[in-house]
């Protein structure tokens, strides 16, 4: 049968002796949408897909409420192109929290996320607690891998991680992951990873993180920040952020040369009063070889009325990467508690190469939400992109959201 028709067999049984045992809750969000585009996978044919959305969750399971499901998955069908039918389950596990009060464990499908890397898994985790200032986690199980159609991959695609992290203290934050993945029992990712937030004077933040490839031997990721924040409506921010990337080591794309990448950037926050918030901020890129770019960033968020927002952003990107003048201005109006109207454009004059020409693309949007009662919203956006390879690319979507 497999983790994935176990897991849902579980699920079902569960939820059908749900009433009986001990007034088990079930929350969860289905979204029904419509959705129509070109596709390019199509030679640009027109495609209309239905899709639907389920997250849930089942909560006190036994008496002391530790016990609970959590699933989330969709189903799509083409209408248009003959592609047909396709599912994903994202996730789909049992959860048992506070075991002698020091050990959580999941088992089924999950996504697990550490600094040293991110996965869905067929397997369990568990967590170790309220043994002291540290806390650890580990985790195993087949790795799941999508296609553009259904799940790929074989018995020999796996995951293993475990991570260290502090526990009890209110100012700070650190985390220290290893990761590792195999592909057909091949080494495919051998990963080091740590996260660090450290809170200081009440007004000060500071953190990073980075990642550190033991197959390749080097860091392919590093960033380092801190958040400035003198008054409750005013927070500065720097950063400093280098990328090297590298690839599964039995990828063909391992074998190929990249560039390190880096870059330094400052932003500003401030909101005025309750009408007016102001950003803006300066990145300064760095690439191999010499090449430099920046890039300009100035927005507002502004409510001259009470049933109105606005958010406007203008970018600035000159340099090494080619020349960019972007504006988008987005419109939201409350016409009444339930209904809220919205619409806007997106504006960019860019150039590929200094031997070209300035290109245009535009996109304007429309779109509505209504919220028919506690439980039940229906949304609508429709937009239109032209550029110099589409005179009209119409694409839109509906929603139907049903909290329960």
């Amino acid at each position: 049968m497999g983790m994935k028709g176990l897991t849902g067999v579980l699920l079902l049984g569960t939820l059908l002796a749900a009433p009986a045992a001990w007034s088990a809750e079930i929350h969860g969000r289905s979204s029904t949408q419509l959705l129509w585009f070109n596709n390019d996978y199509t030679n640009n044919r027109r495609e209309t897909d239905l899709a639907e959305y389920l997250r849930l969750s089942v909560t006190n399971l036994d008496k002391a409420g530790k016990a609970s499901i959590y699933g989330y998955g969709r189903m799509t069908q083409d209408l248009d192109n003959g592609n047909g039918f396709n599912s994903r389950l994202y996730y789909l596990y049992g959860e048992y929290r506070d075991l002698f009060d020091k050990v959580d464990f999941r088992l089924g499908r999950q996504f697990v996320n550490e600094e040293a890397g991110t996965a869905i898994v067929d397997g369990a985790q568990v967590t170790l607690k309220n043994v002291g200032p540290v806390a650890f986690s580990a985790f195993g199980g087949r790795n799941v891998i999508f296609d553009l159609d259904n799940e790929g991959g074989h018995g020999g695609n796996l995951a293993l991680g475990v991570s260290a992290y502090l526990q009890g203290f209110k100012a700070t934050d650190f985390e220290f992951s290893w990761f590792r993945k195999w592909d057909d029992w091949d080494i495919a990712q051998d990963m080091l990873g740590a996260t660090f937030k450290q809170y200081l004077f009440n007004n000060i933040k500071i953190y990073g993180n980075g990642r550190y490839d033991l197959t390749a031997e080097t860091f392919n990721e590093l960033l380092g920040g801190i958040k400035y924040f003198p008054l409750a409506n005013l927070i500065f921010t720097g950063e400093y952020y280098q990328s090297y990337p590298t690839f599964d080591s039995t990828s063909i794309y391992s074998v190929f040369a990249v560039d390190r990448y880096r870059e330094a950037a400052f932003r500003v926050d401030y909101t005025i009063n309750e009408m007016i918030t102001l950003n803006g901020g300066y990145t300064a890129q760095f690439f191999q070889e010499g090449g430099k770019g920046h890039i300009y960033h100035l927005g507002c968020i502004l409510r001259p009325i009470d049933p109105l927002q606005l958010n406007v952003e203008y970018d600035n990107n000159q340099g090494y990467n080619g020349s960019t003048n972007g504006i988008i201005v987005d419109a939201y109006y409350d016409l009444t508690k339930a209904l809220q109207v919205s619409g806007g454009i997106a504006y960019d004059v860019y150039q590929r190469d200094s031997l070209l020409q300035d290109e245009i693309a535009r996109t304007y949007w429309l779109g509505g939400k209504y919220k028919l009662n506690k439980s039940m919203t229906a949304s609508l956006r429709v937009e239109n992109t032209v550029t110099d390879q589409f005179s009209s690319n119409v694409q839109g979507r509906f929603v139907f959201d049903y909290d329960f």
